[in-house]
């Protein structure tokens, strides 16, 4: 194999990720040759209707899986949180280089913090797992939808005269965004997506020699928190649009692993966590998402799927 060809979304993030992998093939594989190809997924035809709505499973995803399996492309380069927990059949994961920051933050005009905004404040995110928390800390709040690429978001947050968005750090950081001013939340008051600040790369399940060339670029405790955090997901049998979070830390061979389900108004949220060998991390997801549905998530996600039409 001497030649690989990228297939990837087409937005500044999604490049910076690409180019992160390329970069790394380059250094390790100094004469291999690289082809990069953009492909529009549904989630970036639709730039205007609400996540929830139009369903989050795969949307930013299924395109370039669907490449990668009519051999149209050699590998994927996802945010590892887009990508549904549940592979596609004749798919996988191959590689989880170094995982970036994992932090939500709030980005507000001014640089206020949470406790600084007034009463009924207009926040802005996507995201309802983002919803739910910001709920249950601040139940005053006015939570309006937001979509668009990074910088479509912060033009929102001063054209449409918001209070604050919510984004991630790792965006922040990558994009080397220097004029705007935050507050890091810390992630136990704001858990993040599974797979936030990760990237996956995937690659046919059948490429044995890819997946092998691919083994230089893989940081093993990313990989396990990945495993881990997908596996909590994938028992607890969601998409990523449901207001479910989990974070997988990984040191000295220990994994601990923190989770919550809630609803989307705030008003319950069921927290727990985990600790046990690092590389027994998909048993330890199944283990903590059996404990949060114990505890109450089980009829949290139901009524959720009832309230929006959501089949299991």
């Amino acid at each position: 194999m001497n030649k690989i060809r990228i297939g990837t979304r087409g937005s500044a993030l999604a490049l910076w990720q690409a180019q992160l992998i390329e970069n790394e093939l380059q250094k390790h594989y100094p004469n291999l040759k690289l082809e990069r190809i953009i492909i529009k997924t549904k989630g970036d035809r639709d730039q205007k209707s609400s996540l929830t709505r139009i369903g989050g499973q795969g949307l930013f995803t299924k395109t370039i899986e669907e490449a990668l399996l009519k051999n149209q492309i050699d590998l994927a380069v996802h945010s590892l949180k887009d990508l549904p927990s549940t592979m596609a059949e004749g798919l996988m994961l191959a590689v989880v280089p170094k995982r970036g920051p994992v932090e939500d933050v709030l980005v507000t005009p001014k640089g206020k913090k949470m406790n600084e905004l007034p009463s009924g404040a207009r926040i802005a995110t996507g995201s309802i797992r983002r919803r739910c928390q910001l709920l249950q800390m601040r139940p005053d709040l006015q939570i309006e939808d937001l979509r668009g690429n990074i910088d479509t978001r912060l033009k929102k947050l001063h054209h449409l005269n918001l209070d604050g968005i919510i984004m991630a750090l790792a965006a922040i950081r990558r994009l080397q965004i220097s004029d705007i001013k935050f507050q890091v939340f810390d992630t136990c008051e704001m858990i993040p997506a599974i797979g936030q600040g990760a990237i996956g790369v995937q690659i046919r399940a059948e490429d044995q020699e890819l997946f092998e060339k691919l083994q230089a670029l893989n940081h093993r405790p990313s990989y396990l928190a990945a495993l881990a955090e997908r596996s909590l997901l994938r028992t607890l049998d969601t998409g990523c649009q449901f207001p479910v979070g989990g974070l997988a830390q990984v040191e000295d061979g220990q994994l601990t692993l923190s989770g919550f389900v809630g609803s989307s108004d705030g008003r319950q949220l069921v927290k727990d966590k985990v600790s046990g060998l690092a590389e027994q991390a998909e048993q330890l997801g199944v283990e903590l998402a059996k404990k949060l549905l114990d505890r109450g998530a089980e009829q949290i996600l139901k009524k959720f799927r009832s309230e929006h039409e959501i089949k299991k």
